[in-house]
């Protein structure tokens, strides 16, 4: 943010703006159209896509702007960023083929859509940020891989959850200490809430209850802690993380973990219930130098051997945009896969299951989602969470059990099931 704050005031002096196009305009997508346009120097919001383009509009006009293009062509979109209007549309791919667009943010959560418009931006070399872990969780590898091929940047955000964790983890690692966790702070864990058991709280904030359901049932941070595993290379230590209910400090859990099972299994993500500073994120590290262990229980962070390191708050929208920056200005991602998946979310029966049934989405009423180390879902064939919704059941399947591809039919055409059989061929070896 040093940088990136002095780096952004130069954009704007120069009159040369980053020139952002934002695919998805809910909640969380007009929280950031509003961050942009009011809070960020050097940073214009060019365009947004909505596929409800009135929704496209309401965030650029709940955060101030008035004069508004729709537009519906590529010469259309082209206009309007060379003028200077803002622009909004239902086509997606109408910014992802702008050519003065810098970067885009994918605010949508979708994965089969979120699929096609993160290839068809690096085949038009087009930078993007995500704020979409589900669709990173499920192939976000072998888009890092066409994305690198292309020359272009896949990024995950500053704000939320996975990105606060990895600036965490790069600063405990650039300090010298070895970090062996990483972890994310959770109020509240229940396999079995649906968008039902939801909605007063939905409501209460503006949000989808299916989204918020997402949250609850652990789908969610089982996806945040997937994208942390596979971008520092750790692992679980055993089916849906430790997850362990601790209503004191982070600090207290540098006693909690065997230190040799961290070491011998590279280091874990993990989540807590209940700790305090709620809702952030913490990385447990190890120092191997004594004399700089001195120094560190003398800066109060005890003997050792685990120390405590937290950032007690993460501000989602408002950090994404300096996401977007540090991708342009700097070329630094947030977050990346750095290879083959290290963990996998896979797919749980929420309730028991019947033979012909169409598995609903992420945060609903059928599955939820638990992080499972990548060789375990391979040798088992375990279907993933993000490959779920859609298929349909050739046997019942009792609550509670993991579902496999043997168990349901794929729909058909759909390009996330060619990205995951491209992405279990690439890395097949691995």
């Amino acid at each position: 943010m040093l940088i990136v704050d002095t780096a952004l005031r130069k954009r704007a002096e120069n009159d040369n703006p980053i020139k952002v196009g934002m695919i998805g305009s809910g909640f969380m997508g007009r929280g950031v159209a509003n961050q942009i346009i009011n809070s960020v120097p050097g940073m214009l919001l060019v365009a947004i896509s909505n596929r409800h383009i009135d929704g496209a509009r309401r965030a650029y006009e709940e955060a101030g702007s008035t004069d508004i293009r729709n537009v519906s062509s590529q010469s259309e979109m082209d206009s309007a960023i060379h003028d200077g209007v803002p622009a909004v549309t239902e086509d997606a791919l109408l910014l992802t083929r702008a050519a003065e667009i810098d970067v885009l943010i994918d605010v949508t959560g979708a994965i089969e859509f979120g699929a096609q418009v993160t290839l068809d931006a690096i085949q038009h070399g087009k930078h993007l940020v995500s704020m979409n872990a589900e669709l990173d969780g499920t192939v976000g590898a072998i888009l890092k891989v066409k994305a690198d091929q292309a020359g272009v940047i896949l990024s995950g955000c500053d704000g939320d959850q996975p990105g606060v964790q990895m600036n965490l983890y790069r600063f405990v690692k650039s300090i010298g200490l070895t970090p062996l966790v990483c972890g994310n702070i959770k109020g509240l864990q229940d396999p079995y809430r649906n968008p039902t058991t939801q909605k007063g709280f939905a409501e209460q904030w503006g949000q989808h209850p299916h989204m918020v359901t997402s949250f609850a049932d652990g789908s969610k941070i089982s996806f945040e802690q997937a994208i942390v595993a596979n971008a520092t290379g750790m692992c679980v230590s055993k089916r849906g993380m430790i997850g362990a209910d601790h209503r004191g400090h982070v600090d207290e859990l540098t006693t909690h973990y065997d230190i040799e099972e961290l070491k011998s299994l590279g280091g874990i993500v993990d989540y807590v219930v209940g700790s305090q500073p709620g809702p952030g994120v913490y990385v447990m590290a190890t120092l191997d130098d004594p004399k700089q262990r001195h120094y560190l229980n003398l800066y109060k962070l005890g003997e050792g051997p685990l120390y405590s390191f937290y950032t007690p708050y993460h501000l989602c929208h408002f950090e994404v945009p300096l996401s977007a920056a540090r991708v342009v200005l700097f070329g630094d991602a947030v977050l990346a896969p750095v290879g083959a998946p290290k963990v996998e979310v896979i797919t749980m029966a929420k309730t028991n299951l019947k033979s012909g049934d169409t598995l609903d989405g992420i945060g609903w009423y059928m599955t939820y989602g638990e992080a499972e180390n990548a060789n375990v879902t391979k040798t088992e064939n375990l279907l993933p969470m993000g490959i779920a919704e859609g298929c349909k059941l050739k046997r019942d399947i009792p609550k509670d059990q993991a579902l496999t591809y043997d168990d349901v039919i794929l729909p058909e055409g759909r390009l996330v099931d060619k990205l995951r059989a491209e992405q279990t061929s690439y890395f097949k070896d691995v």
